[in-house]
């Protein structure tokens, strides 16, 4: 196992750079070719992930769809975003390893931690030991149901800071704040401002961001990586929209 993923997310958090992960669930994968023609314009426009997963998967069709994506770009990461250890493909580049730190769901804190660990330990795939936020979205989820958690209320920054310095102190490397898949509303600006500031940690926001004003909106308030799943399966272009929107912002980081 390398390190490629975590060399680049590093990267991100040293050089105040931002990037961009598509979230695709597998069962909404309707047709291959016009799905390969998607992936390509991603890829032309330097998309930076591919997460790959979701909280219920009906089709065990994960190592079909990471061999199609990497038939188009080879070097693409794809990280394994899983909803539970069945989700799991040696196909892959990397996988989030997941500790749901907002909840108190042991199953989902080490439980199936410790099933998986021992087929991770002979695989190729790059761990990132992540702790995952669950933020109030103004709806219920499906990582709600299934994760069978609260989640964290979106207008208290000051209990998200102190999770994730919980998760800092036990070693966790990377944050994703995620108000889930159809949230009514994203992960508020205050929680994602504080959060960045009280852990040194590449800061990654999803759930909710249908538009480009709330991408906008995450990443001025300190997202290192911003994850567009739903959005992006209403409407294709907002992925193009944010490409061409951080691509705008790293260049002139460059030149400066």
């Amino acid at each position: 196992m390398g390190n490629k993923i975590e060399n680049k997310l590093k990267a991100l958090l040293k050089e105040g750079k931002k990037a961009l992960a598509w979230l695709i669930d597998p069962d909404k994968i309707v047709e291959d070719l016009s799905f390969l023609q998607q992936v390509k314009e991603m890829s032309q426009l330097n998309l930076d992930f591919i997460f790959i997963g979701g909280s219920l998967i009906e089709k065990n069709d994960i190592d079909r769809i990471i061999k199609l994506i990497k038939e188009v770009d080879s070097e693409l990461p794809i990280l394994l975003f899983p909803g539970s250890v069945v989700q799991f493909s040696n196909h892959a580049d990397g996988i989030l390893f997941l500790s749901l730190i907002s909840g108190r769901n042991p199953d989902l804190l080490i439980g199936q931690h410790v099933t998986i660990a021992p087929l991770l330990a002979k695989s190729n795939l790059e761990v990132l030991p992540t702790g995952y936020m669950l933020i109030d979205g103004g709806v219920a989820t499906s990582v709600n149901y299934i994760s069978q958690t609260i989640p964290l209320p979106n207008n208290k920054p000051e209990l998200a800071v102190a999770t994730a310095l919980a998760g800092s102190f036990l070693g966790l490397r990377y944050f994703y704040l995620d108000a889930g898949s159809g949230a009514k509303k994203p992960v508020s600006s205050a929680i994602i401002q504080n959060v960045k500031k009280a852990v040194s940690a590449p800061i990654i926001v999803g759930g909710g961001l249908d538009s480009l004003e709330k991408v906008k909106i995450a990443y001025q308030a300190g997202a290192d990586l911003v994850v567009i799943g739903n959005g992006a399966e209403k409407n294709l272009s907002l992925l193009t929209e944010a490409l061409e929107y951080i691509n705008v912002l790293n260049l002139s980081l460059n030149i400066n």
